[in-house]
């Protein structure tokens, strides 16, 4: 089964177009966590899929959060990536971009060794950030920078409402890069008018879409976009979801606000489909 395809399959099983980003942070842990679990994360991270596993697309770890705990993080880590449910894809957030034996060390932990889905991939280095990750791999998936989501992003990354800039280059170029598995594209929420260009540049690929919950990114836009030919695009949220709460109840906060803005995705999907 290609990426695209078990994509497709847990958008269509539960309606969604959700990625819940899985990024805990030490000082917003629910306080009964840091009481109760000597080692907090992994107990966590299973409360909020155990939550939500029914209203996702996929789930999206991002390294750092993990590493700040050092080995125990790294371990924690890896036993969220096998308690996650086998249908629902795994995007590895870890922005990887060396070159050739690095990338296929990077490749070989993290497709081969934890089987996660997808990870985000740095261009800076050029092919050779994309080609030892998934030029053999078909099941498999990068996401690759093209916009990102943060204020600055703008100063190196260019104008992409004019088509021009490092981003237009990257949707441009990769185009071209023959692989067997999927190439997909990072474009921030925070920069909406950019979007239809994006999707002008790259009409194929799918597109990972963060910045809709506590960065404020449009929603609409992002749903009327990001969808490609097979699948919709993947729309992520974090610290709005898995933080919606610090107190007791933060297992229903989380549940709350994941449904909160699946609905509301559905509700703009319906709207552009009537």
């Amino acid at each position: 089964m290609t990426y695209l395809e078990k994509l497709r399959l847990a958008q269509a099983k539960n309606h969604s177009w959700l990625c819940i980003g899985l990024d805990p942070q030490r000082a917003k842990l629910p306080l009964v966590a840091q009481w109760q679990w000597d080692e907090p994360l992994l107990p966590f991270n299973k409360a909020i899929i155990d939550a939500t596993a029914d209203l996702v697309c996929a789930y999206k770890p991002n390294l750092g959060f993990y590493l700040a705990w050092g080995a125990a993080g790294v371990i924690a880590l890896e036993r969220t990536i096998a308690y996650i449910p086998d249908h629902i894809p795994i995007i590895l957030d870890c922005k990887t971009g060396d070159i050739a034996h690095t990338q296929a060390a990077w490749a070989e932990g993290l497709f081969d060794a934890w089987e996660v889905d997808a990870v985000t991939v740095n261009p800076y280095v050029g092919a050779e950030a994309v080609l030892p990750m998934i030029g053999e791999r078909p099941s498999k998936a990068v996401y690759i920078l093209a916009r990102t989501s943060n204020p600055s992003a703008i100063q190196f990354q260019g104008d992409l409402t004019q088509a021009a800039g490092l981003s237009a280059t990257v949707l441009r170029e990769s185009q071209g890069w023959e692989t067997a598995g999927h190439k997909g594209y990072v474009l921030g929420a925070t920069y909406p008018e950019e979007l239809a260009i994006a999707r002008r540049l790259a009409p194929q690929a799918n597109f990972l879409i963060p910045g809709v919950g506590a960065q404020g990114g449009d929603l609409a836009t992002a749903v009327r976009f990001g969808p490609d030919a097979v699948a919709g695009p993947v729309i992520n949220a974090s610290r709005s979801i898995i933080h919606a709460s610090s107190k007791l109840d933060f297992v229903d906060a989380a549940r709350a606000a994941a449904r909160e803005l699946r609905d509301r995705i559905n509700q703009i999907r319906q709207q552009h489909a009537g």
